[in-house]
């Protein structure tokens, strides 16, 4: 059960045209910086995180040269307490200064601390999910950071917020047979016209899909033209989204967020840039009741915790191939509790590893059953990839984190 070997594999893979694409990103290449980390034994864990292909061979650098400091160890007494080894590697204290916690070194570490979970996951011989809700509320805090969260979040309160959801948590154990429901981003790619639109959102609709998401962040009656055609083919009835990537600044978001929400959108997404809180809080009160949603680039816990602070987020989106993995994936979704939040995932890993984290908010910490993001485009690169029908994610039955590639 010892660590023998660590390494990192770079890992990129084309698009057909105009999939993935935003108003920002006009060429992404979908690239996972995959940690491998191998047991005595033969068994291998897989980590991912997303990149958009140029500096994915820096996040693989980074993995190799954070994770030499787990060979030797035992998987079962690293997870024991992996919360300490997790601020261990966070603050390391020479690549610490290239963050601190965001950027190429947290992405790696965010790669790292997946292949951990998935690792120990094989180990136990259980799916993701599972393992996390055999887990009691003490032993998910000794999995977590909870640093420069004390003054909203510390251990005990932590600890308080699990134990109160474990009288009701069998009420919301149906949601392991029915399935998660998830909602559609690949049918609103920026670089799609209105006719692949209309195609690709019927489609969805036959698939059982009832919530869809449209990129904007052109030319405002570009944007426009594209949700009312969204608006016309999915139906009055069905819920739809809009995210600008980060492309405005406030005043072009006041405007355009304005104007689109004729559309009656769920939320706008990344209105403008993910540093700037402070222009998100302005944006939210200027056009309450629509809401803003946000965190798929927002980096660490500590950003998250000034954003719920701000009152402006209504559905948060943290993602644990951005944050520093699975860990604080799950510190996140403990302060969206606590603020009250619903939390919505961003897919970076395609949703692969996300399926299970969904199930584990709602059985384990209560969070409201909203739905999943759903992004095909890599699905035949997975051993297990994510299992759609109806539009609802089935439950995974495999061992480990659903992130073995081909």
């Amino acid at each position: 059960m010892n660590i023998t070997k660590i390494s990192a594999e770079d890992r990129r893979f084309k698009l057909e045209a105009g999939a993935g694409s935003d108003a920002v990103h006009s060429d992404p290449v979908y690239s996972f910086a995959v940690t491998r980390i191998v047991l005595d034994s033969g068994l291998a864990g897989t980590g991912l995180v997303l990149t958009m292909g140029r500096g994915n061979d820096l996040v693989c650098g980074a993995i190799e040269l954070l994770g030499q400091q787990l060979k030797g160890r035992d998987i079962e007494e690293l997870m024991a307490n992996f919360g300490v080894t997790f601020r261990k590697l966070a603050d390391d204290v020479q690549l610490r200064w290239l963050g601190p916690h965001k950027g190429v070194v947290h992405l790696a570490l965010a790669s790292i601390t997946n292949a951990c979970f998935d690792l120990w996951t094989k180990s136990r011989g259980v799916p993701l999910w599972k393992l996390l809700l055999s887990l009691s509320p003490a032993e998910v805090v000794q999995l977590l950071d909870l640093s420069y969260l004390e003054d909203v979040l510390n251990h005990s309160e932590a600890l308080q917020l699990l134990t109160a959801e474990l009288p009701s948590r069998v009420s919301r154990e149906g949601v392991l047979t029915t399935g998660y429901p998830g909602y559609d981003t690949s049918v609103g790619w920026y670089q799609y016209d209105a006719a692949q639109i209309e195609d690709k959102v019927k489609r969805s609709l036959d698939e059982g899909f009832g919530a869809f998401k449209l990129k904007v962040g052109g030319p405002l009656d570009h944007d426009l033209a594209r949700a009312q055609g969204l608006r016309k083919v999915a139906g009055e009835k069905v819920t739809i989204m809009f995210d600008a990537n980060q492309q405005w600044n406030l005043p072009q978001a006041l405007v355009a967020c304005k104007e689109l929400g004729a559309f009656r959108p769920l939320w706008i997404e990344e209105p403008t840039h993910p540093d700037d809180i402070f222009a998100h809080q302005t944006l939210a009160k200027a056009i309450a009741p629509l809401a803003l949603a946000l965190g798929e680039h927002v980096p660490n816990r500590v950003i998250f915790k000034n954003y719920l602070q701000s009152g402006c987020v209504g559905f948060l989106q943290p993602d644990c191939t951005r944050l520093g993995g699975i860990s604080e994936f799950i510190t996140v979704s403990l302060l969206a509790k606590k603020f009250g939040v619903p939390v919505i995932p961003h897919v970076g890993d395609m949703g692969q590893i996300h399926q299970h984290l969904v199930l584990f908010n709602r059985i384990a910490i209560g969070h409201p059953e909203e739905f999943l993001e759903y992004i095909p485009h890599l699905s035949s690169h997975f051993v297990h990839p994510v299992d759609l029908r109806d539009g609802r994610y089935q439950t995974p039955q495999e061992a480990g984190s659903s992130t073995d590639l081909l």
